[in-house]
């Protein structure tokens, strides 16, 4: 039997492709009382709106977004778009020098000089031209230190900075360039420059294609998924599953457990013995038999679980850090509030405020006669600005102060939530890459009958962590 360890999306994921792939009976154990792992949607439909406290939205991107959109498809779940002209679509701002500035949103865009920029951002690409090529010791750097050497301090001061910030709540300076920028990265180390690499590479791509060198289309060789299909045909930007994105996980677990899939909560592992007559796991005081072990649990928590017979291993899984993130969700009597609409905003850690960013909930979807929004804050900074054991009061104080200081909402909510999600994203630092070559190298040395998938080591987004199960999964075989 294989045994996948935690009941987040990635561990629900992994059983939903073994059946898939094997039809073979698996058992999932999770060390909470609930599954979905930081999915969690808090249901107001009776007052016209949800609270999300974990992700919300989906984007429809590449292979993986395809894959997603595969899995919804198969799952019969229903899915609310965005479309690239709506305005939550078009409006995505930054709070920078006292005021939100609209970020540009389409070609135009970028020949004029908007706030906080002081020069328009097409300005940027001859920065790269004239910057001299460098080759990184190593082979990586911090996203912030590549932007800067490349396009200069303002794009990576008041773009990159935030843009961080939104996706793992995480530092640009420490935050490894492959994380987001590996391609450019590669293009920049091998032709001296990114505008120089762009041109030559596509020269040199079209060259290939006339010598019938084709890259492989990827998992969808044939075709793609007919949701992504139309995902692309009606230009979605990104899109929700109609009663939140808690919807996934549990439509997983209808699925799994119809087909005689084990589910165990409140079952935590607490360590596990590799042998040649298989895997031991210790779990509840009990040990269990596993034929192959797929760990989507954090990667400090697997470290704590092979330390015993592989110190090695778990020094190497430990090098991978985590931030705390608190999640304020506040809810509105009214839905005039916002004076500029759209997505919502992030804030660059260069204006030193105590939140991440605030999410639009009610102009991204339909929220009836509310405002509704979400506060991020923390991650790399929560010690920083709120200590080691802030009170949820102490937290929403603080979002709500800063509600009122940037979107001028004075009044205060009628719901609202705080939770504070401790050691929920993991940093791909620099190096971070490397870090993961060598916990899957050492698996591989040792023939531990061991895969690991899921926010540590193929990215933090819903689409990369499900694309990180079925990767796993496909890569197994079984006499």
């Amino acid at each position: 039997m294989v045994i996948v360890l935690g009941g987040g999306l990635s561990g629900l994921s992994a059983g939903y492709y073994l059946l898939k792939r094997f039809g073979k009976p698996a058992a999932i154990f999770e060390s909470s009382n609930r599954l979905g792992g930081w999915i969690r949607t808090e249901n107001h439909q009776d007052k016209g709106f949800i609270f999300e406290l974990g992700p919300r939205t989906i984007r429809p991107r590449g292979a993986a977004g395809a894959n997603t959109l595969e899995m919804i498809e198969d799952l019969h779940l229903p899915t609310e778009s965005i479309r690239s002209t709506h305005i939550a679509a078009k409006n995505r701002m930054i709070y920078a020098k006292g005021e939100l500035c609209l970020l540009p949103n389409n070609l135009g865009g970028i020949f004029a000089t908007r706030p906080p920029f002081s020069k328009p951002l097409y300005t940027a690409l001859f920065h790269d031209l004239q910057a001299s090529s460098k080759k990184i010791k190593y082979g990586d750097e911090s996203i912030y230190s590549f932007v800067k050497r490349r396009f200069g301090s303002e794009l990576a001061d008041y773009a990159i900075s935030p843009m961080i910030c939104g996706i793992c709540a995480g530092d640009a300076k420490e935050i490894s360039v492959r994380f987001l920028m590996n391609d450019l990265f590669e293009t920049e180390q091998q032709y001296g420059g990114v505008v120089k690499g762009f041109f030559l590479s596509k020269l040199k791509g079209r060259k290939e294609l006339r010598d019938g060198h084709i890259n492989s289309p990827g998992i969808f060789v044939e075709n793609m998924p007919s949701l992504y299909q139309r995902a692309v045909k009606e230009r979605w930007s990104m899109y929700r599953l109609i009663d939140g994105l808690e919807t996934l996980p549990k439509a997983l677990e209808t699925y799994l457990r119809s087909r005689n899939i084990e589910i165990n909560l409140s079952s935590e592992c607490t360590k596990i013995l590799f042998g040649d007559d298989g895997v031991r796991l210790k779990i509840r005081d009990t040990m269990v038999l596993a034929e192959h072990v797929i760990s989507s649990i954090p990667s400090y928590r697997l470290a704590a679980c092979v330390k015993d017979q592989h110190p090695g291993l778990a020094g190497q899984l430990l090098a991978i850090p985590y931030v705390n993130v608190a999640v304020v969700n506040l809810q509105y009597c009214a839905d005039n509030l916002l004076q500029q609409r759209g997505f919502g905003f992030l804030v660059p850690p260069v204006e030193r405020r105590p939140i991440l960013g605030v999410i639009f909930d009610s102009c991204c979807f339909e929220m009836g006669e509310n405002t509704v929004l979400t506060v991020m804050m923390g991650g790399k900074w929560f010690e920083e600005y709120f200590g080691q054991n802030p009170t949820k009061k102490d937290l929403l104080d603080i979002a709500l102060k800063e509600v009122e200081d940037i979107l001028g909402i004075c009044q205060e909510p009628r719901f609202s939530r705080v939770h504070i999600l401790e050691k929920c994203i993991p940093q791909y630092n620099v190096g971070h890459k490397q870090v993961v070559e060598g916990i899957r190298r050492y698996i591989e040395h040792y023939k531990l009958s061991l895969s690991v998938c899921g926010a540590a080591y193929d990215g933090v987004g819903i689409n990369d962590v499900i694309m990180s199960a079925r990767t796993n999964v496909e890569n197994l075989s079984f006499s």
